[in-house]
């Protein structure tokens, strides 16, 4: 066997890229995008009806989830330093 042979061997998918940009990932974006536009069209009055309920769970999960990115609530300071600057903080 030459190392040629090695090199026509089919890739892993992240040596090339993203799988959804594989053959496959585009025929199930495609096959989502239909079903999400019927099911909009045919179901309009069921998906406006949870809306209100995607809403407010997803002020939950927003606040669960993206609390770990402002560096979480530690104690204030109180010598006077202001909150955007360095010298507030240790």
């Amino acid at each position: 066997m030459t190392h040629d042979a090695h090199q026509h061997q089919p890739s892993s998918p992240r040596a090339g890229g993203s799988w959804l940009r594989s053959r496959n990932g585009l025929a199930l974006l495609g096959f989502l995008a239909v079903a999400g536009f019927f099911l909009l069209t045919e179901h309009t009055a069921h998906v406006f009806g949870a809306l209100p309920y995607v809403f407010v769970l997803s002020c939950v999960f927003l606040h669960l989830f993206m609390h770990g990115g402002h560096g979480g609530h530690g104690g204030h300071d109180v010598d006077g330093g202001s909150p955007g600057t360095d010298a507030g903080q240790r």
